[in-house]
């Protein structure tokens, strides 16, 4: 039975408004300040840290944008993005760096794309040649496209294999989660440069897309590895509650629209077959009322010592950071951060310097820095 939040979550303390360097004192762990690195971003969606020190992060109308390593925003949008639609929740989307981009300089990005009967996520790669992408290539496009502008998805992670994760919405048409030739509500898994691999769970399935590594899901807007098993969790998105943790495996189906903890919006009522059927995973964790989860990551750094670990989850409807302390695959406790403070958390990133970083889905959004203060 997955662990529910309801009422009782661990105190928090805000003794200033984020701002500049002033201080914001906030876990029961460790004291902490939030450090406004750059401003000046519409809103952006996903973050990436080069080798060098700076940073790309995505903006959702449709640019890329270099972040020097002090936070100063470079004026000049990247140039060479392929055509983005940016409209609704779609746009430029999540950025990531291939593993070995010291030797071969490939950055990925996901976007909504027009075509053919309307919009779907696609994915590209290109090299930055100094403000530009260069050798840009398609690698993939989710299929079939459709009208209306909700749920692209969509986050990019690769793991220890070099395999490449896209995690895709249902574009708001729910029963499109569980049709096996749709790549709605699905994650898929491809080679670096876009191939399927053979290993995939339905490769041999006729009557199925040979890209899908997992079927069921409604909206993940939050991806990354786990340190020790290499597995994928992920959080995704309910109707009207029911916001979701989960391990991704091969060949999994994670239920949705059959079963969810979520009800239908305005009425209330219940969604598909109920909360559990035989041969659909439950998730890890489940939050009633949603708190809107996006983006994720797993603290890892030496900054915040008693945070090693735990897994961080920002917050859109929420507006906060929520720290989940885990015993192996169960949830044991979470502790709210920043509650209603820096607005709308659209991505969650540990940097190589080992601070947490966020990103606010504003239209003024900011890249923000959360360090260690000495109590």
């Amino acid at each position: 039975m997955p662990a529910r939040i309801f009422a009782a979550i661990l105190p928090i303390a805000i003794l200033a408004v984020a701002h500049a360097t002033e201080p914001v004192l906030g876990s029961t762990e460790h004291a902490f300040r939030v450090t406004i690195m750059t401003r000046g971003l519409e809103h952006p969606w996903g973050l990436a840290f080069l080798p060098d020190g700076r940073r790309l992060v995505t903006e959702r109308p449709g640019r890329l944008r270099l972040v020097e390593a002090d936070g100063t925003l470079d004026p000049r949008p990247v140039e060479g993005l392929p055509p983005i639609a940016a409209h609704g929740q779609g746009g430029l989307l999540d950025v990531a760096l291939h593993p070995q981009f010291a030797e071969n300089g490939w950055i990925y990005w996901s976007y909504a794309a027009r075509g053919a009967g309307g919009t779907s996520t696609e994915v590209a790669r290109g090299r930055l040649v100094e403000h530009r992408l260069e050798d840009v290539e398609v690698l993939f496009r989710q299929e079939p496209k459709s009208g209306g502008g909700r749920h692209f998805g969509s986050r990019l992670v690769f793991d220890r294999e070099g395999y490449l994760y896209v995690t895709l919405g249902d574009r708001g048409e729910m029963e499109r989660s569980q049709e096996m030739d749709d790549l709605a509500g699905k994650i898929v898994r491809l080679h670096d440069d876009g191939r399927i691999p053979a290993d995939n769970p339905f490769v041999n399935q006729a009557d199925a897309r040979p890209e899908i590594y997992s079927l069921g899901n409604r909206n993940v807007q939050g991806a990354v590895l786990h340190p020790v098993t290499g597995e994928l969790w992920t959080h995704e998105h309910g109707p009207q509650g029911g916001d979701e943790v989960n391990v991704i495996r091969a060949g999994r189906n994670y239920g949705w629209p059959v079963i969810t903890y979520g009800v239908q919006y305005v009425t209330g009522t219940q969604i598909g077959e109920g909360t559990h059927k035989p041969g659909m995973e439950q998730p890890l964790h489940v939050w009633t009322p949603s708190i809107a989860p996006s983006g994720m990551d797993f603290y890892q750094g030496d900054r915040f010592p008693r945070w090693r670990g735990d897994l961080f989850v920002g917050a859109l409807r929420s507006q906060m950071v929520t720290r989940l302390r885990l015993d192996g695959e169960k949830v044991v406790g979470e502790e709210r951060l920043l509650e209603g403070k820096l607005g709308r958390i659209r991505d969650v990133r540990t940097g190589p310097d080992g601070y947490l970083y966020l990103l606010t889905d504003a239209r003024n959004g900011v890249i923000a820095r959360l360090e260690p203060v000495a109590r």
